[in-house]
């Protein structure tokens, strides 16, 4: 599956483990880093006005990031739009290298007050017309 969005990160020395890896959690980050610069780029939305949250994230991990690997890229798209809710799929790439480091899938749920609600047409239309699969 062909991921739209792309954005390059820099592995921070902060990043790391005991090990010299990047730590697990920080993965994290760099997913939220590049959903919020896909969700700048394709919903022209301000980011106070984005009332949503992650639901739910599981990522597998192919091969440890470093230091050295400089600065990652972090693809990502979405896969599908439910009512309330929709999934992202990411992967992580180290530098040049074309085989993805960590994969992930996450669910983002549409919120208002705290509660689901559904999603704006305004997003759907957005995210299909970026991404015309859907």
């Amino acid at each position: 599956m062909e991921l739209p969005f792309e954005t390059e990160l820099q592995v921070r020395f902060r990043d790391l483990d005991t090990l010299g890896h990047v730590n697990n959690a920080v993965y994290a980050t760099y997913l939220e880093q590049a959903r919020l610069r896909y969700f700048d780029r394709v919903l022209d939305v301000p980011w106070e006005e984005r009332e949503m949250v992650l639901a739910s994230q599981s990522v597998e991990f192919a091969r440890p990031l470093t230091l050295e690997d400089g600065t990652i890229r972090v693809a990502c798209g979405v896969t599908e739009v439910g009512e309330t809710s929709f999934r992202m799929r990411s992967r992580v790439f180290a530098g040049d290298d074309g085989d993805p480091a960590a994969t992930a899938d996450g669910t983002i749920v549409a919120v208002a007050g705290g509660e689901p609600r559904e999603i704006p047409e305004s997003w759907r239309e957005r995210f299909i017309e970026f991404e015309p699969g859907l």
